[in-house]
């Protein structure tokens, strides 16, 4: 366990009355982004505070008022979900670079160039994402904070977030092995042909049409049908 020294702070504010508790700066981290899923050895001490710094304790009757209860384990619980975790300055770049990486994928896979009908380039994306001084939330999960982001680089670069239809005939020697990767790409009206071969329609991003047709030529040694609906 940490010592007093060796501490960082997870805090949330209620009402104009502050808790905040005392955590293991790596403990604390892990189970804020979810890695750690259960609080042994997390918190350095047992009590919660109105303010750590200057070891100012909370009364009693503030946090029974606000939580419901005086367990420590259920008021950390809420306050890691509701509250903000004082990172370390490692800490907090290794957490945005990652938040980063995910979002400039979940945009690359999920938008097209309407000019070329090809998705943007990583690279273009993160240019993109410099120029307009995107705000990245360390917290905030990835998925919710790519809508935002779109908006802020639509200016920069042209963006269209248009789906993409194709209908797929797989041969019947590859059809159980597709079957999965199918489902992943959004499909529909599956049906199976008296000759074993399954017809279906997949709807996705457009910007995920080059991974699609891989993996599928992959997993039907090339063998399928498709055509486009669009």
């Amino acid at each position: 366990m940490s010592g007093i020294e060796n501490t960082i702070v997870a805090r949330l504010e209620k009402a104009g009355e502050r808790f905040e508790i005392l955590v293991d700066p790596k403990l604390g981290y892990d189970y804020k982004t979810g890695s750690r899923k259960d609080l042994t050895n997390v918190l350095v001490v047992e009590e919660v505070f109105k303010d750590a710094q200057r070891g100012e304790r909370q009364t009693g009757g503030a946090v029974k008022k606000f939580f419901g209860t005086n367990d420590i384990n259920e008021v950390a619980k809420r306050i890691f979900a509701e509250g903000e975790l004082q990172l370390t300055t490692d800490q907090r770049r290794k957490l945005l670079e990652e938040k980063r990486v995910k979002i400039v994928a979940l945009i690359a896979a999920n938008v097209v160039d309407p000019r070329t009908k090809a998705p943007h380039p990583p690279q273009r994306i993160e240019k993109a994402m410099e120029e307009a001084r995107v705000h990245i939330d360390a917290f905030k999960s990835a998925e919710a904070q790519v809508p935002g982001v779109i908006e802020e680089i639509r200016e920069i670069i042209p963006i269209s977030t248009e789906k993409a239809k194709v209908a797929v005939k797989v041969p019947a020697e590859h059809a159980g092995r597709a079957y999965g990767l199918l489902k992943e790409y959004g499909m529909t009206k599956d049906e199976w042909a008296n000759d074993g071969s399954l017809l279906c329609v997949c709807e996705f991003p457009a910007g995920m049409s080059g991974e699609f047709f891989d993996r599928l030529n992959r997993a039907t040694a090339g063998q399928a049908q498709t055509k486009s609906l669009n």
